[in-house]
């Protein structure tokens, strides 16, 4: 099943499954929640809370604090000095694998999933990234959309194909397309598979590489989908012969995007911003270096959480260093096998806390074998309904488009154990406040939390969990 088929659907009903009975948000607050402005929820590792309405936090401290609970307080500057960076959204990446489970489901069943995916009937996410051509969570032949007989040149685009289909987009949503590799033709192995010698662009195709872009934008546009954002190349720094990749040097990233791309996309009269890197946290010095070759088209630098000892702190020393440039965590797996219960708020709270306008899963579903896929991720696990789901949803469904994220302090994390008590919290455009709070822990935890404008709430969070509240 083709991207195409999948991106221009992307809208039109993203997800794994129906929603199982029960699994859906509760509805109905407390008489407590309603009387007091305040309201919390919460999801659970073990299930038994999913989005579920809980204990809201009261004003004050309370002078018995649960037995058995720790006691955390966390600050946060609600004030116009504490104001960060704007939030853009949440979501997950929408591939081939995403899509073959998908069509194989009633019309009326994807409807449901797009309300339960897009709308606040469920996670509310309002970005998704998209897989230009073939990715790793693709089934064999693998593919570009100018692929040619024999891998010969198409110079003028002529074979440029992305199949039909159509999709309806939520006002707010935002898109971001990555290509795991361009046609074939346009490498100088002429290979899209099976080699990493010379896993390059050929610089002789470089104008028909900005026009790939230039056509799979108009393509897209034209059937109702247009795209937000592109970045040149998922993980550059990543040469892989089971998969399509390819290998792009930073000097090389800039000067494509400033001589080729760039000019390619405003002479189209094309709007949609370019992110730089799209990879690791280990090589800051490579978004860097696109930045100060291309800086008249890329403000922007998309971020992964692979790098061994992957430390988020990196965004706020590039954030120094770039005050105006946005940033993004724009890929991060969930895993049958391999990531724990939290993964999923873990690469949502630590972005934000440095800097990050929005955080995506890889990937938004899978089949019950974690697939299909060419090669890579052999247990990456789609999103939607685990635990993952819940967990980036306890974000998405409560810090809406355009909230600011505040200032804080008191989130820790015991090495030796890893265990602790993250946090971050957002001003949204009605004036609510939302505190997320993820509880690794293996007990409750009692909070109190200050706010620099002087009022105090405290609560109980549960353990191993993540727990929002949302604030008058």
């Amino acid at each position: 099943m083709r991207s195409s088929t999948l991106a221009l659907w992307v809208l039109n009903a993203a997800c794994i499954a129906a929603v199982p009975s029960g699994h859906g948000p509760q509805q109905h607050l407390d008489a407590r929640q309603q009387s007091s402005g305040a309201k919390a929820f919460a999801s659970s590792s073990d299930g038994k809370y999913k989005l579920s309405t809980f204990d809201a936090p009261v004003k004050g401290s309370s002078a018995s604090p649960p037995a058995g609970a720790s006691q955390w307080k966390l600050s946060i500057d609600d004030t116009p000095a504490g104001h960060r960076q704007q939030i853009t959204g949440f979501g997950a990446a929408v591939t081939d694998a995403t899509v073959s489970v998908i069509n194989a489901l009633p019309s009326d069943q994807r409807s449901q999933l797009l309300r339960q995916l897009m709308t606040s009937e469920g996670a509310d996410f309002a970005l998704l990234r998209h897989t230009i051509g073939a990715s790793d969570l693709s089934a064999l032949p693998a593919y570009t959309y100018d692929d040619t007989d024999g891998n010969v040149e198409d110079k003028g685009l002529a074979n440029f194909n992305l199949g039909t289909a159509m999709k309806k987009l939520k006002p707010e949503l935002t898109i971001l397309g990555s290509p795991w590799a361009p046609p074939a033709w346009m490498q100088l192995d002429r290979k899209l598979m099976g080699g990493t010698e010379n896993n390059n662009l050929d610089h002789a195709y470089a104008d028909q590489y900005a026009q790939y872009f230039v056509k799979y934008l108009e393509a897209y546009a034209a059937k109702g989908a247009p795209v937000d954002a592109i970045t040149l190349q998922n993980e550059p720094l990543n040469s892989q012969s089971g998969m399509p990749t390819m290998y792009v040097y930073a000097d090389e990233s800039g000067k494509l995007i400033r001589d080729n791309v760039g000019p390619a996309l405003k002479e189209a009269g094309l709007n949609t911003s370019v992110w730089a890197y799209d990879h690791n946290t280990d090589q800051p010095s490579y978004p860097q270096t696109v930045l100060d070759t291309a800086k008249d088209y890329v403000d922007t630098v998309a971020w992964h959480c692979y790098a061994t000892n992957n430390q988020w702190s990196v965004l706020s020393d590039f954030h120094a260093k770039n005050p105006n440039a946005a940033q993004y965590m724009t890929e991060c797996w969930t895993s049958s096998k391999s990531t724990p219960w939290h993964q999923a708020s873990s690469f949502t709270v630590g972005p934000l806390q440095n800097w990050a306008q929005g955080a995506l899963a890889w990937t938004l579903a899978t089949d019950t074998a974690d697939g299909p896929y060419l090669g890579g991720c052999d247990t990456c696990r789609g999103l939607v309904f685990t635990v993952d789901y819940y967990m980036l949803a306890q974000y998405s469904k409560y810090i809406p488009h355009g909230a600011t994220v505040l200032a804080g302090s008191g989130s820790y994390t015991y090495s030796e154990s890893g265990a602790g008590i993250q946090s971050v919290a957002t001003r949204n455009p009605d004036g609510s406040r939302t505190v997320v709070v993820e509880n690794t822990f293996g007990n409750d935890a009692y909070l109190t939390l200050n706010t620099t404008a002087g009022e105090q709430w405290s609560g109980k969070i549960l353990a191993n969990s993540v727990v929002t509240w949302v604030l008058p």
